[in-house]
């Protein structure tokens, strides 16, 4: 309100009349309606700060009370616009409410309160789950024990606690093998960004695998992502992996999702991104190490990966492990000679390799830990198997033919439920013994459904899931709550 007052002011004799105003809050006059716009990250655990910014939330240290699903958190900083609080204990997944006198402004998204997720194990069991989120939105069904569940939480029953999951540049195709075209794309950002929140929700660790490519990679294809064909030059390409690995992580990092683990490359026997659809690009700097002597552009690609994880994970709570693999035991030697090779890469912490025992038979299942404890101590890294797997049966479950299971089973380890069980209980153990800390199988949950990959529609790799042709998880999950010496 306006007030007008009459003074009579005496200056040097003088006398004259003065009028002033002055301006007063009404006391009465109600509080403007507070707003919250964002709050970042979406997602965390007990402990985990939030930043919450929008309008009108108070101008001093005390005037807002935030709560998380209506529970009340402590506020750690407070500005009209910003308030940063801790997710409090007893949080439950669902709406944030901020109060300033009589009024509340509640979020329009959820925040999704994560279990926290245990200190590192001796050992871990992990899973690759990258087609999860696929299979379910195409018709696969996942059981235990008869009961409809989420996958992700019968792993976590089943006693997996890391969760691999592979990341493509841009993986157009994944839509538009569809017929029509289909309605996302997989195992890019946004569905690795799901699968890690689906991950997390039952407090498991989360494994990213980077493809550094459009499509699947292995020891005998290694596309360049179309996006960066036209690339002559390597420190261009550096910058390129560099941006790319950065941007990626730090946009899971920002919605508290950062991955305790990453992979630079997969399967990276003879390199990484020396050809495009089977046909070597003139004038790319590729680094195919089997074909032509490019070891010194894989160590670039390499190391700018690493300083990629490396700046993202100095910000975050999260110090992210970095993993470099290859397939079959028989290459390790080779290959870590090479690219470790006067030092110049040398800042990672696992050394990790694919092991299935039908195809890599250059090592035998019995041979497997004195291997492992030879890397271990050659190398100074630890030891990982990255992708392994073995079939329960040879028969499949749709049109699709299967990859796995053709061959001769291996003695003592029939094509059975029981077989694949006491094989995986097998590798495992060799694993242990070897001082390795960790085992990854393979895509255990791809059973069939109407999911459509560059191939075909269905699973070529049902006979060797971890779950039967009704969808229930069979004994063979169980090797991850087996008893092993230790």
């Amino acid at each position: 309100m306006r007030n007008v007052s009459l003074r009579i002011l005496s200056i040097t004799g003088v006398i004259f009349l003065s009028s002033f105003s002055s301006c007063k809050k009404d006391e009465n006059e109600p509080l403007p309606e507070p707003a919250i716009s964002s709050f970042s990250p979406i997602s965390g655990s007990v402990g985990k700060t939030v930043t919450i910014t929008g309008t009108n939330f108070g101008t001093t240290e005390g005037s807002s009370i935030v709560m998380f699903n209506g529970t009340t958190a402590e506020v750690t900083s407070h500005s009209a616009t910003d308030v940063l609080a801790v997710v409090p204990e007893g949080a439950t997944t669902g709406p944030i409410t901020l109060t300033v006198g009589d009024k509340t402004a509640t979020s329009t998204g959820n925040f999704t309160v994560l279990p926290s997720v245990a200190d590192d194990p001796d050992f871990y069991f992990g899973s690759d789950l990258s087609y999860v989120n696929q299979i379910l939105d195409h018709g696969g069904v996942y059981k235990d024990d008869n009961a409809v569940k989420n996958p992700y939480q019968i792993f976590k029953e089943h006693g997996n606690d890391l969760v691999r999951l592979r990341i493509w540049h841009n993986p157009a195709w994944t839509k538009e093998v569809y017929d029509p075209d289909g309605d996302q794309l997989y195992n890019d950002l946004f569905d690795v960004e799901e699968a890690i929140v689906r991950s997390k929700e039952q407090g498991m660790k989360v494994l990213l695998d980077f493809h550094y490519s459009d499509f699947w990679t292995d020891p005998g294809r290694q596309e360049i992502p179309a996006a960066w064909l036209n690339i002559k030059d390597i420190n261009v390409l550096r910058d390129s992996v560099y941006n790319y690995t950065f941007k990626t992580l730090k946009y899971l990092d920002n919605k508290g999702l950062l991955p305790e683990f990453v992979q630079i490359g997969n399967e990276t026997n003879c390199g990484m991104m020396y050809e495009y659809d089977e046909t070597p690009v003139t004038g790319f700097p590729a680094s195919n190490v089997c074909s032509r002597d490019e070891w010194a552009n894989l160590r670039t690609v390499i190391n700018s990966g690493i300083k990629a994880v490396r700046d993202v994970s100095a910000a975050s709570a999260i110090k992210t492990k970095i993993i470099l693999h290859v397939a079959d035991p028989v290459n390790i030697d080779w290959w870590f000679d090479n690219v470790t090779s006067g030092g110049v890469v040398s800042d990672f912490e696992i050394i990790g390799f694919s092991y299935y025992p039908i195809w890599h038979t250059g090592v035998s299942v019995a041979d497997l830990s004195d291997r492992v404890a030879g890397f271990k101590s050659k190398y100074g890294k630890d030891i990982m198997i990255l992708e392994t797997a073995y079939p329960w049966t040879n028969t499949g479950n749709d049109s699709y033919g299967n990859i796995f299971g053709g061959q001769t089973p291996i003695s003592g380890f029939p094509y059975s439920q029981q077989g694949q069980f006491d094989m995986m209980k097998t590798i495992t153990q060799e694993l242990i013994d070897g001082g390795g800390i960790g085992i990854v199988y393979w895509e255990p949950a791809w059973i069939t459904s109407q999911l459509r990959d560059f191939w075909n529609t269905g699973s070529s790799w049902e006979n060797s899931a971890l779950f039967d042709y009704n969808g229930n998880a069979i004994i063979g999950m169980d090797y991850m709550t087996h008893a092993y010496d230790r």
